[in-house]
């Protein structure tokens, strides 16, 4: 039996027909109570300020402020309601996961992938909605990043990722599947992935600890970790917490192949 006291929810979209066809499907799903609805985020902002609300289902692309700037402001309140995107734009989806979305849905919405949307909402913030309240859940959201390839949106599996490279509010992200360009700062992504082997190794790479075969040194001395896609450079600063890291990881078992220890590089004649 669904809890009388259900989800209180707030839908932000500046097209009226969308925002009335989102706020039918949430009156729709059970286990939501209320449903409030903003057609741009400065009324929202003041909703939000008026009340207290679980959830927040907001469109990115609107007029004056843009739904990412909403989320970034909602990140800084004390108490802020769980943010899930509805967009028709599937390359934003890295960045909205990046500050803090917990869904991230496409427009047309379907009953179903609404209701997974709820659910993940339950989950987190531990919502009574009928039974035990669930346990807060921390939602691993950039497993899987989405990469734009030939105009179709793929997902590259973090598992697969050997170093992501920075390049300005991009990274570069190495994979066997090839070199996939996702506009989310390193910093962020450092951030997300430093529980799953992941180490800043250089202020311009992040390094997948498991992936290092070995360790080598260049031709002026420099510190490099060998992957089957690649050499990354370690600064002098991250060098000893890398060699901890590894022995770490050697000694647990996590490598395919044990690290050797390091060897120079023979400049070619």
């Amino acid at each position: 039996m669904i809890a009388p006291h259900g989800l209180r929810v707030l839908a932000v979209d500046d097209v009226a027909p969308a925002l009335d066809e989102l706020r039918r499907l949430l009156l729709a799903s059970p286990g939501v109570s209320t449903v409030a609805a903003a057609g741009d985020p400065l009324t929202a902002l003041r909703l939000i300020q008026a009340e207290t609300y679980d959830a927040v289902f907001l469109d990115i692309s609107m007029p004056a402020m843009d739904g990412m700037e909403l989320a970034s402001l909602l990140a800084k309140m004390s108490d802020p309601p769980v943010v899930v995107f509805v967009t028709a734009f599937e390359e934003h989806a890295a960045s909205a996961y990046g500050i803090g979305a917990v869904d991230y849905l496409l427009k047309p919405v379907s009953k179903e992938r609404l209701r997974s949307a709820l659910e993940r909402i339950r989950r987190f913030i531990g919502a009574d909605t009928g039974g035990a309240a669930a346990a807060p859940e921390v939602v691993d959201a950039l497993a899987a990043v989405p990469v734009e390839l030939a105009g179709r949106t793929r997902y590259v599996r973090r598992d697969d990722v050997r170093f992501a490279e920075a390049q300005g509010d991009y990274v570069r992200l190495h994979a066997p599947s090839g070199a996939h360009l996702v506009r989310i700062p390193i910093s962020r992504l450092e951030e997300h992935w430093s529980h799953a082997g992941f180490i800043r190794v250089h202020r311009s790479y992040l390094l997948s600890v498991p992936a290092v075969r070995e360790l080598r040194s260049d031709v002026t001395g420099g510190l490099l970790a060998h992957t089957d896609l690649g050499d990354v450079p370690v600064s002098r600063r991250h060098a000893r917490e890398l060699r901890e890291h590894l022995l770490d990881a050697a000694t647990r078992g996590e490598f395919d192949r044990g690290v050797r220890h390091e060897q120079p590089r023979r400049e070619q004649r």
